[in-house]
């Protein structure tokens, strides 16, 4: 392999681990809605349905790109859907950001639908995660083909990515949701992807270096706030 294409894998492998953090924070969201007992299992089911969408689209990935043909006016399948995507990206996010706002003393709040019953059901959080994942996917598939046309290289960024999201899923759910201000924070970076979707689909194309950068740096400064309030809080107890 030479330089340049192990360059373009290892920039493949960046952008599929920057879109899988995405999905796992979305996946985290929704399953928190579960029983504990039903939640990994649901979890397992998002991430496979993550894989299994990547590599569908990467067999297909000539195929996917004929979707940019337009079929209602200027736009085409491939923007329908990401408009489509990003829309209810942001429903989403928007919702949980109202639900820990409104409801920060009340335990998976945004699990509690009207009259205070749980929504307990496996069947539409698969598919809201299924969904979600076919438009990530959509998205970095598309991306990657603009920046090579070896399906091989693609296909081995895919897995390579997947290997270390379903080793870190758990945590990095966890991590967040136990916490918060990351949690709206992550939340707040869902709104700027969903955005980001939209406008892709409108035909705005925006780089990813001007989203992930701030986002990255935003995300570095919360966890140094944070670490900042734990050794205060330790230092108190040690005082």
């Amino acid at each position: 392999m030479d330089l340049n294409l192990l360059g373009t894998l290892l920039l493949l492998i960046g952008l599929e681990l920057v879109l899988g953090v995405d999905n796992i924070l979305v996946i985290s969201i929704l399953v928190s809605r579960l029983p504990p007992a039903m939640q990994n299992t649901a979890r397992l089911i998002g991430l496979a349905g993550a894989l299994v969408f990547r590599l569908l689209f990467v067999a297909g990935a000539y195929w996917l790109v004929t979707l940019s043909r337009p079929v209602v006016g200027i736009y085409s399948v491939k923007d329908l859907i990401l408009l489509a995507g990003g829309i209810f990206l942001l429903y989403k996010a928007v919702r949980e950001i109202h639900h820990v706002v409104e409801h920060p003393d009340e335990p998976g709040a945004a699990s509690v639908g009207p009259g205070g019953a749980a929504r307990v059901a496996m069947g539409p959080i698969v598919g809201q995660i299924i969904l979600l994942d076919a438009v990530f996917s959509i998205d970095s598939v598309i991306t990657a083909v603009g920046m090579t046309q070896n399906l091989w290289v693609i296909a081995i960024a895919v897995l390579a990515s997947f290997g270390v999201i379903l080793a870190y899923a758990k945590p990095i759910g966890d991590f967040i949701l136990r916490h918060p201000a990351l949690k709206i924070l992550a939340l707040s970076f869902l709104i700027t992807i969903g955005i980001t979707i939209c406008m892709e689909g409108l035909h705005q194309h925006v780089p990813k270096a001007y989203i992930y950068l701030p986002m990255g740096f935003a995300l570095g400064v919360e966890l140094l706030q944070m670490r900042y309030s734990a050794n205060r809080r330790r230092r108190g107890e040690n005082a």
